[in-house]
């Protein structure tokens, strides 16, 4: 049977990154007898961890850097982008600590818990999926993630029950209930704002838009 240092010598060399799916697995065994075995000696061995079906990251003690949870999070389930109340942590729009990496999927929603950790996705319209992304390069990889207007306005159309009617409910909502300091809302972009709510055709997304604008004109930013 294979032997660990060897296996992991050619996968090494074939992912540039710490993450990486199933395929590349085999691809990087498949000149052995038995590569399911050779797999399994890596699992056992803790080289090569198993995050979710049919993805993997490499070991602690055979990784070049951490690996990307975000990364990961697009690989778990796609198509599939970072937002909601991570986006808002990584922007620093909301004060919260957020463990689990949110993310929206053009499909059901879905959970993974994870050895490195929880994984979230929640559905959004499909007409609206690819409005407000960016890309993100990151050592070994890329990852997308909603802009900071698509993450709150994701966050926003998300949240059920809110009744929000006029701007003042949705200004109160941003600052009293999602704690956003009204600072930060003076650095989001309304015309993507208004861009994202023709997209989702949501009122609530509007009102979202309408709220922004009018925190930057009492601000002197417009």
């Amino acid at each position: 049977m294979a032997g660990v240092a060897g296996i992991l010598e050619i996968l090494r060399d074939r992912v540039t990154g710490e993450e990486f799916d199933h395929q590349v697995l085999l691809e990087a065994t498949k000149g052995y007898a038995r590569p399911r075995d050779a797999i399994t000696r890596l699992l056992r061995a803790g080289a090569v961890i198993r995050v979710a079906p049919g993805i993997y990251v490499f070991g602690p003690a055979y990784r070049r850097r951490p690996f990307s949870r975000e990364i990961l999070a697009n690989l778990i389930a796609g198509p599939s982008y970072v937002s909601f109340d991570y986006a808002l942590q990584h922007y620093g729009l909301i004060p919260e600590r957020v463990d689990a990496v949110t993310s929206a999927i053009a499909g059901r929603a879905r959970r993974f818990n994870t050895a490195v950790g929880l994984f979230l996705y929640r559905p959004v319209a499909e007409r609206a999926f690819a409005e407000g992304l960016d890309r993100v390069e990151v050592p070994g990889g890329a990852y997308l993630i909603a802009g900071p207007e698509k993450a709150l306005a994701d966050k926003i159309r998300g949240e059920r029950g809110l009744g929000i009617r006029n701007i003042e409910q949705m200004t109160a909502h941003l600052v009293e209930s999602l704690r956003i300091d009204e600072l930060l809302l003076l650095r989001l972009d309304t015309a993507e704002l208004d861009r994202i709510a023709a997209a989702y055709s949501s009122y609530q997304l509007q009102l979202l838009a309408r709220a922004t604008r009018r925190i930057q004109q009492e601000a002197g930013r417009e």
